[in-house]
């Protein structure tokens, strides 16, 4: 095999489909659990706004297998190895199902797992009416009051950027108490900041109707921005590539190519950028698949 893509959402898909048409060897390797599995609908994303996930998905994904040099395993890859001969450098991937499978190049396009703040509520709302990205689902909240649950230093930006889509709500939660210049910025804005922290959210789910605050006070919301805690898995890990504090979480390092610090390994995708996107990872993955073609096309064996 000349490639394994790990991840079969947009980042994926998107570097099979590349080498695909370069006439290479792929194993698409696919857990079917994508980041995106709990939003109704996909936005921003050009050619497929308003069009379910799992519907853009099943649409590449059958656009793929058209391709013969294609394959596909259903099941999660648990471990990576990197080995390396007199004669060729590759890297193994063993499954849940206990299979092994090897190729000369290996891409990570896992996105990553979210770990949601400590809130009751959130968890049931999650992709529907609790959001992390406005530019993906703030239309659709139709001018509804929105709050930003704080989550790390850049949250009070994210405050700043959502007047656009409803009246804004900023609630600190005790922690990440906007400096001075953010508050101006906030101030100008029309954000309310409230640092009484929220306890509970409201309504029946996946619907929202506000949020109770530590002191009692109900807040009216109808959406809810939050920053959940990020892992990319322990692939990367296994393989020794570098890997980046981001500000939910780690990310792994890559060049403007999509190449991690392991020669041979590239990722794309959430894994590896801090702008979780479908158009960026789409994106992303168009671009590591063209790497990795380049890469084999220019090896000297």
């Amino acid at each position: 095999m000349d490639v394994i893509v790990i991840g079969g959402s947009f980042a994926g898909l998107s570097a099979a489909l590349q080498l695909a048409r370069a006439r290479r060897r792929v194993l698409l390797i696919d857990a079917g659990e994508p980041r995106n599995r709990f939003a109704a609908t996909a936005h921003g994303f050009l050619g497929q706004d308003g069009v379910a996930p799992h519907a853009i998905r099943a649409t590449a994904r059958a656009q793929l297998a058209a391709y013969p040099t294609v394959r596909f395993h259903e099941g999660a890859a648990t471990a990576v190895t990197r080995s390396t001969t007199a004669s060729a450098e590759g890297f193994s991937v063993t499954c849940a199902d206990g299979s092994r499978h090897g190729a000369a190049r290996l891409i990570l396009a896992t996105g990553v797992r979210d770990t949601l703040p400590d809130v009751p509520g959130l968890r049931e709302r999650w992709g529907r009416t609790v959001l992390h990205c406005p530019y993906c689902h703030g239309y659709e909240l139709h001018g509804a009051p929105v709050g930003v649950l704080a989550g790390h230093e850049k949250s009070a930006h994210q405050a700043a950027l959502l007047p656009d889509w409803g009246p804004t709500t900023y609630f600190t939660q005790g922690a990440f108490e906007p400096d001075g210049e953010q508050t101006a910025l906030l101030t100008a804005r029309g954000v309310t900041i409230e640092r009484t922290p929220v306890v509970a959210l409201l309504g029946e789910a996946p619907a929202l109707t506000g949020v109770r605050l530590a002191d009692g006070r109900v807040v009216p919301l109808g959406g809810l921005f939050v920053a959940p805690r990020t892992d990319p898995g322990p692939l990367a890990g296994q393989l020794g590539c570098a890997v980046d504090d981001g500000m939910t979480g780690p990310l792994v390092r890559v060049d403007a190519m999509q190449q991690t610090t392991v020669p041979g390994v590239y990722a794309a995708g959430d894994a590896a950028t801090i702008m979780h996107n479908a158009t960026f990872a789409s994106a992303a993955g168009v671009m590591a698949g063209v790497a990795v073609h380049q890469s084999l096309a220019m090896a000297t064996r």
